[in-house]
Order: C-alpha cells, then structure tokens, then sequence
C-alpha cells in the first residue's frame, strides 16, 4: 500500500489524519461511556442532572472539534493518482474472504506477468531490428513510391538436410536430449521442453532466459547456424550451480546462482549484475 500512497498523496497530512481519527474514536467512546454511567456522585437529583448535562456538552464539543480536525486534514491528504496502472484495485486485498477468492494477489501477478511480457517484447522488437539488413544510401535516396514492394519469401529446405543437421547437433551435445518429430508430414519440429513452469524459482529464471535467447538467434538465411548457436548457449547451463558471477564474483545472491548466460561469451552473470 506505501507505493500507492506515495502517488499524489500527502504523507504527512495522511499520518495526522490516522491520529486525528484514533482522537475521534475516543471521543465518540467517551461519549458513550457517559451515557452509561448516567447520573452519579452528587447529592441532589439537581445536582446530578446539572453534572451530566455539562459533562455531556463536553463530551459532544470534544467529538464535534475532533471530526472537524478530520475534515481539514481530509483536504490535505489528496488521493492517489489516477494515473496508477491498479487504480483502485489496492482496495480488493481488504477483503476479509481473500483465502476463498484471492483477486488481489492474482492482480498482481497478472501485473508482473504483464510488465515481463512488455519488457521481453521490447528485447525482441531490438533485436529483430538489429538482424534486419541496412540500407544503402542510393536506396535512402529513392522515393517511397518508386521503390518495389518486398515480396514475402520462404526458406524450404530438404528433409536430408534437416536431419543432418539434427544429427551433428545431437553429437555435439551429449548430454542434452533431442528429438526431431515430424507430426504434419515433411515439417519438421525439434522437441525441446523449455516451456513447462518448474516449481523451482531458478529454474523459472532459466526459463524466462531461455525464451529471450530464442528470440536472440535469429538468421534466417542460416538455421542450422541458429540451432547450433541457440543449443551451445543452452549447454552453458550445464555449470549453473558452479560457475561464479563474473562480475560480484559470488556463487549465491539473494539464495539464487547466476542464471543468465551472456549471448557472445556465455558468462555467468546473476540478473541485477548483468545490468
């Protein structure tokens, strides 16, 4: 809740506005108290009404003086931001029920899920732009019209070839189970289980890393080269408990070892030491 209150909020005034309303609360009760305990302590039934009366006035001036401080400290409070990505959402984690229907905690982690998805897009969208093929400065010069309209091209390659390829991977990494199908005929698919979510947060990293590699090697004109580059930085991963962080040089950071894997030299780098 502190993130959403530092948004267009005073804290302060929000502070004395919590102590202005324990003030009422125990004006209110003391209010209460002296309707319970009634008329005493006076001789005089006279005298008894007179004490009660004036103890009651005092009572309702101290609730009347409390609630006022409130309302001006009300005004100075401010609310959060409407610019907020959860708005109003913060409210959901009051519910009494969230064992039974835990919306507010599932609202977080579509959050989360949300930001890494936009983050890796980001990684994808700069990547593929730096594999894409550069202008010449005579095509710079031609007018928009005048030049032709890239036809979409495809990258057939025999069967033979894609098993041989296959093959000479399969060899070059011993330890790593591959298996080529071809369920739709001469399409071939490599199975290779990255995507099933471990119940252990190190290898969710692995993972997440995994995934951004793929979008990483990328060329087209070359697959086998994209395969071989993409299984050579997977084999990295065989060190992963006993490689230290090239940079802080320890093995464990926050309970976790480096988990990601430089794309050129494949060093072994914990997450906020990469950056």
């Amino acid at each position: 809740m502190a993130d959403v209150l530092s948004v267009g909020v005073n804290l302060e005034a929000f502070a004395q506005a919590i102590s202005a309303i324990q003030a009422l609360r125990s004006s209110v009760s003391r209010v209460f108290d002296c309707l319970k305990d009634g008329m005493r302590n006076k001789e005089t039934l006279e005298g008894r009404e007179k004490a009660f009366i004036a103890h009651f006035q005092d009572n309702l001036h101290s609730v009347n003086r409390d609630l006022n401080e409130l309302e001006r400290l009300s005004n100075l409070v401010g609310k959060p931001s409407e610019n907020h990505p959860l708005h109003n959402s913060g409210l959901l984690s009051l519910d009494p029920v969230q064992d039974k229907t835990p919306l507010y905690s599932q609202l977080l982690q579509a959050y989360k899920w949300s930001n890494k998805l936009q983050y890796h897009a980001g990684l994808a969208s700069g990547l593929l732009n730096q594999q894409s093929l550069k202008r010449s400065a005579n095509q710079m010069g031609v007018s928009a019209k005048r030049r032709p309209k890239a036809q979409p091209t495809t990258l057939v390659l025999p069967p033979q070839y894609v098993d041989d390829v296959i093959s000479r991977i399969d060899r070059m990494f011993p330890e790593m189970s591959i298996h080529l199908s071809r369920p739709n005929g001469t399409s071939a698919m490599l199975l290779l289980d990255i995507w099933s979510k471990s119940n252990y947060q190190v290898f969710q990293k692995v993972t997440d890393h995994a995934t951004t590699a793929l979008l990483h090697y990328q060329l087209p004109q070359m697959p086998d080269v994209v395969v071989r580059s993409f299984m050579t930085w997977l084999r990295s991963y065989v060190k992963l408990f006993q490689a230290p962080c090239q940079r802080c040089g320890k093995f464990l950071q926050d309970g976790l070892p480096p988990t990601w894997r430089d794309f050129r030299t494949l060093e072994a780098f914990h997450d906020t030491c990469r950056q």
